[in-house]
């Protein structure tokens, strides 16, 4: 018991163990001085043997105590780990899946050595993907799923996935190691969404192209028009 419980628990316990040995040392005190008369008394108190008696019965009493009390709660052992709760190990990937986000390394670069364009030089940008799974799968590396932008701060200029005409999908066989290449290159024009006839060309200034794929991003590639 904890609290007031346990309080009024030991207060009554050191109250019948002082009770005891109060008794104790009055039976031993009577024992001692017989009742012979003014001098037996006083041969009882200066006989050395009553102070070790009762310092005996003192360690007696706390030894009694100590060992008497309630059992202290043992911890409880902590809870071993489950054999269900380790970890499995993934299914082996079959030839010809879907591949899984963690086995594709997505990446761009400029085509252009000294990244600035002028006149009419166009950028290009070489994207690569890279099976690194231990099997063959499958990936879209379509226009929608592998977007390809360009962007001036804040400025959206142009994507991939504006204005793709049909199904704009493309599944791709990737081995693993052998790496799926494609080359883009830009006319300078802004995009948009909603396809409008008339494209604007893009201002001199610095861009910045990158590439992604679902939650997969391959860097970016810093370039300049003049």
């Amino acid at each position: 018991m904890r609290g007031d419980g346990g309080d009024i628990y030991w207060r009554r316990r050191m109250s019948v163990l002082v009770a005891v040995l109060v008794v104790v040392a009055v039976v031993a005190w009577a024992c001692s001085s017989g009742g012979s008369g003014p001098e037996r008394a006083s041969s009882a108190q200066s006989s050395p043997s009553v102070t070790p008696t009762t310092d005996q019965l003192l360690a007696g009493l706390r030894t009694l105590a100590m060992g008497t009390g309630s059992p202290s709660p043992s911890p409880s052992p902590s809870a071993s780990p489950s054999a269900g709760a380790a970890a499995t190990p993934s299914p082996r990937r079959r030839p010809g899946e879907p591949c899984a986000d963690d086995d594709l390394v997505l990446s761009l670069q400029s085509g252009g050595k000294e990244q600035i364009y002028s006149g009419d030089q166009r950028p290009t940008f070489i994207v690569t993907l890279v099976n690194t799974g231990s099997v063959m799968c499958t990936v879209d590396v379509g226009p929608r799923a592998m977007e390809v932008r360009i962007t001036s701060g804040a400025d959206r200029i142009w994507s991939t996935v504006d204005c793709v005409s049909g199904p704009g999908a493309e599944v791709q066989k990737l081995r693993r190691g052998v790496p799926y290449v494609r080359t883009l290159e830009w006319d300078r024009r802004r995009s948009s969404v909603d396809c409008r006839a008339e494209r604007s060309a893009a201002l001199p200034g610095t861009y910045v192209a990158t590439v992604r794929m679902g939650a997969l991003r391959g860097g970016k590639g810093v370039f300049h028009l003049r």
